[in-house]
C-alpha cells in the first residue's frame, strides 16, 4: 500500500450489502444512503455489476452480529488436526514421500490450514489452478463464485516429481526439517512458469519480487492435494500473539459487539495520514447509522522485497501509534496477516480483500495503487493507480464486500499536519511519499511536525541508525581482511 494517500473521497462508499445494526435511531436515512451512492465516481462501476444497486432497498430491522459477513463457501476451513490425531498422524507422515518446503511455501501453508482462502483445502490442483489463473474465481459445487485472484500452489522439482511416482500422499516438510503435515490425494501437473508470471502480473520483466524470490528457482511441476497441518504454524519470533487465525478475529468482534468491521491492510509503517483516513473512516460509518464500527489495522505478515520496512519494526512502530492515542485501542485490533506479497496490482488486491472476508470483516479501505510497485525495468509506475478500487468494484466473487475508496491526504502546511486536501489550496499541500519517508528516517532528518506521532518516527530511526552501524561494521571488517 502506497505512504502517498490518493484516491477518491471515502465517503462515497461502496455499499453493495451493508446492514446497520437494528436500533431504529441508528438507521440512515434514505437521502444519506442515496446521496453516497449518487456521489461516487464509481457507482455507475457498480450499477453495471449489479444493476439491483439502482433500487436500493431499505434495510431491514435484524440484530447483526459482528461476524456480519458469511467465509467463502458458507464454512470457514480449518486444516489443524485435533490433539488426539497428532502423533497418529505424524507416524503415518514418516512412510510417505517427502517434499521439503520454502519459507514462502510455509507462509502459504500457513494461510491455507487457518481459513484465509476459504473454501480451498490444500494447495491447488490443476483445476483450481487454471480458473484463479485466468478467471480469478472459482466454481463452487453449488454453482457459486468464489473469488480466488492468486493462484495458491506448491511446486517440485523433477527428482521429487520422480521419488513420490505414484503415491497418492505426501509429507511436508518444513526449512528446519520437522513434519508439520501432509498432502493428501495429490495431483502432479505442469508448471508453465511463464504462463502463471504473466497472467498474475501482466508481465515478464526481471525483477519482479516474489517471481525472482520463490517462482524463478521453483521446480517445473506442480503439487496439489488435501491438506493436513499437525499443529497450527508459530514463527516463535515475538510476534505470534498478532497472528490471529479468521476464527480469532471473528470471536473477537463479537466480544466487541461490533456491528461493522473495515479492515486496513498495509505494509508501511502508519503515518497521521493513515490514522486521519482511519478516523474518517469510523466517523462516517457512525453517520451512516453503525453503533460500533471496528478497525482492523492488519499488516501484511508474510514475505516482503527487501527495502521494504521488516515486520517486527512495523509492528513496534504500530503499538506506538496506538499507545499514544493516534488510534483508538478500544475501538482497533491489530493483527498480522501471514500471506507473502505478490506487488501483483489490482490481480493481488482482490486476494487481500478476499482473505478479509473470510477474516469477518465486511468493509474494506482500498487506496492509490493498491499492491502495486515501480515497474522492475522503467520509471514508471507497474500498474495504473486507480485499477485497484475499479476491479473491486466489480470483481467476481466480492460483490457482498464494501469497498471504501481512499479519501486525499497530505501534509498542509499552514496547519501543520497531516489534512484532506483542498484543491483549492494545492501548493499549501506537501505529499510525502514512502521513498521520502524513508529517506528521512534514514538519514536522520526529521520529517514535518505532524507527519507521525514521535514515538513511532522513533522506532523508524532506530531501525536505520542500526542499519547504518552494520553497514559500517561490514565495511571496517572488510578493509582489514583487506589489509
Amino acid at each position: 500500500m502506497s505512504l502517498l494517500i490518493r484516491s477518491s473521497y471515502v465517503s462515497q462508499f461502496h455499499t453493495r450489502n451493508s446492514k446497520p445494526s437494528s436500533s431504529s435511531d441508528q438507521i440512515p436515512s434514505k437521502s444519506l444512503l442515496f446521496s453516497s451512492f449518487n456521489h461516487n465516481p464509481l457507482i455507475k462501476l457498480v450499477y453495471k455489476r449489479n444493476p439491483r444497486m439502482q433500487s436500493l432497498s431499505f434495510p431491514s430491522l435484524t440484530t447483526v452480529k459482528s461476524s456480519l459477513i458469511d467465509p467463502d463457501g458458507g464454512e470457514l476451513v480449518e486444516l489443524v488436526v485435533p490433539d488426539s490425531e497428532i502423533e497418529p498422524k505424524k507416524k503415518e507422515a514418516d512412510s510417505m514421500p517427502m517434499v521439503k518446503l520454502t519459507k514462502i511455501d510455509m507462509e502459504w501453508v500457513h494461510v491455507i490450514s487457518e481459513g484465509w482462502a476459504s473454501p480451498l483445502k490444500g494447495f491447488m490442483r490443476e483445476d483450481e489452478y487454471l480458473q484463479s489463473l485466468h478467471f480469478n474465481s472459482l466454481r463452487l459445487k453449488d454453482g457459486s463464485l468464489v473469488n480466488m485472484s492468486l493462484p495458491i500452489v506448491l511446486a517440485i522439482d523433477d527428482q521429487i516429481k520422480e521419488q513420490i511416482g505414484v503415491s497418492k500422499n505426501i509429507a511436508l516438510v518444513s526449512p528446519q526439517g520437522d513434519i508439520i503435515g501432509s498432502l493428501r490425494s495429490v495431483e502432479i501437473y505442469k508448471h508453465n512458469k511463464e504462463e502463471r508470471i504473466a497472467r498474475t502480473w501482466g508481465t515478464t520483466s526481471p525483477g519482479l519480487p516474489y517471481v525472482e524470490e520463490h517462482i524463478t528457482p521453483s521446480g517445473n511441476w506442480l503439487i496439489g492435494g488435501d491438506l493436513e497441518v499437525f499443529q497450527a504454524i508459530k514463527y516463535n519470533d515475538g510476534l505470534d500473539h498478532y497472528r490471529l487465525s479468521p476464527k480469532q478475529l471473528r470471536k473477537e468482534f463479537d466480544n466487541r459487539k461490533a456491528d461493522a468491521v473495515f479492515a486496513f491492510q498495509l505494509r508501511n509503517p502508519v503515518h497521521n495520514g493513515h490514522a486521519l483516513l482511519m478516523n474518517d473512516t469510523r466517523k462516517r460509518l457512525l453517520e451512516m447509522g453503525y453503533k460500533n464500527p471496528v478497525l482492523l489495522l492488519h499488516p501484511l505478515g508474510g514475505f516482503t522485497k527487501a527495502d521494504d520496512v521488516p515486520l517486527d519494526v512495523r509492528m513496534e512502530q504500530h503499538s506506538k501509534v496506538l499507545e499514544d492515542g493516534v488510534l483508538d485501542p478500544e475501538t482497533t485490533i491489530v493483527s498480522i496477516f501471514p500471506s507473502p506479497m505478490h506487488y501483483a496490482g489490482p490481480t493481488e488486491v482482490q486476494w487481500h480483500a478476499k482473505a478479509r472476508i473470510n477474516a469477518g470483516a465486511n468493509f474494506y479501505i482500498v487506496g492509490r495503487d493498491p499492491a502495486g510497485m515501480g515497474h522492475p525495468t522503467e520509471k514508471r509506475d507497474l500498474y495504473d493507480p486507480d485499477h485497484g478500487k475499479k476491479v473491486l468494484s466489480m470483481a467476481p466473487g466480492l460483490e457482498k464486500l464494501n469497498i471504501l475508496p481512499f479519501r486525499v491526504a497530505a501534509y498542509d502546511t499552514v496547519e501543520k499536519k497531516m489534512a484532506f486536501f483542498d484543491p483549492t489550496r494545492a501548493k499549501e499541500f506537501l505529499f510525502i511519499s514512502g521513498t521520502k519517508m524513508r529517506t528521512y528516517a534514514r538519514t536522520g532528518e526529521s520529517p514535518p511536525d505532524g507527519f507521525m506521532c514521535p514515538s513511532g518516527w522513533n522506532v523508524l530511526v532506530k531501525y536505520y541508525e542500526s542499519l547504518q552501524e552494520s553497514d559500517d561494521s561490514s565495511k571496517q571488517q572488510q578493509t582489514v581482511v583487506s589489509a
